[in-house]
């Protein structure tokens, strides 16, 4: 059976990975916010799965050392999307 991701999952995703490493950073959402120079309600949205820019998507990850791993799985899906052959 194939497996479906939504949308919705992913946001949510994404909102599960913000809260546990700030709180692993032990930050409230008050000091990301500030670091972010973000609004304490932008990271709570981010953290309940609700819309959110993508810009401040990646400030989270980049805050967090993420976002040179989200490029990365960016390339490796685009190369080997280029690398199928039916031959």
């Amino acid at each position: 059976m194939m497996e479906i991701t939504t949308i919705k999952d992913v946001k949510v995703k994404i909102g599960e990975a913000c809260k546990s490493l700030r709180k692993s950073n032990d930050l409230s959402r008050e000091d990301l916010a500030e670091v972010l120079d973000v609004s304490s309600t932008t990271i709570q949205n981010i953290e309940n799965g609700k819309n959110a820019t993508l810009d401040n998507v990646l400030k989270v990850a980049n805050h967090f050392g993420l976002l040179q791993s989200i490029a990365n799985q960016i390339e490796k899906v685009l190369v080997d999307k280029n690398d199928i052959s039916l031959y």
